[in-house]
């Protein structure tokens, strides 16, 4: 049973819903709120969009030769 969210409960949960960082009950009771209201329909849409173009942007990002052995060094101290 989804539990009825405001708009600020439900914008606080935007960033982790669109990351799929929320429980099942939590995804139904943001999900359930997106379709009820335009206002936080409309900003998850913004973000949503945001979201997509940083991740394609990231993409065509090279990083540097070495860095993964770099890190793993400082991981393993």
């Amino acid at each position: 049973m989804t539990r009825a969210l405001t708009c600020a409960e439900t914008f606080k949960r935007l960033d982790d819903f669109l990351d799929r960082e929320l429980s099942e009950s939590e995804w139904q009771d943001v999900s359930k709120h997106l379709d009820d209201c335009e206002r936080c329909a409309a900003e998850f849409g913004v973000e949503e969009e945001l979201l997509t173009v940083i991740r394609e942007r990231l993409r065509l990002v090279r990083a540097p030769d070495g860095l993964m052995q770099r890190i793993l060094r400082r991981i393993d101290g």
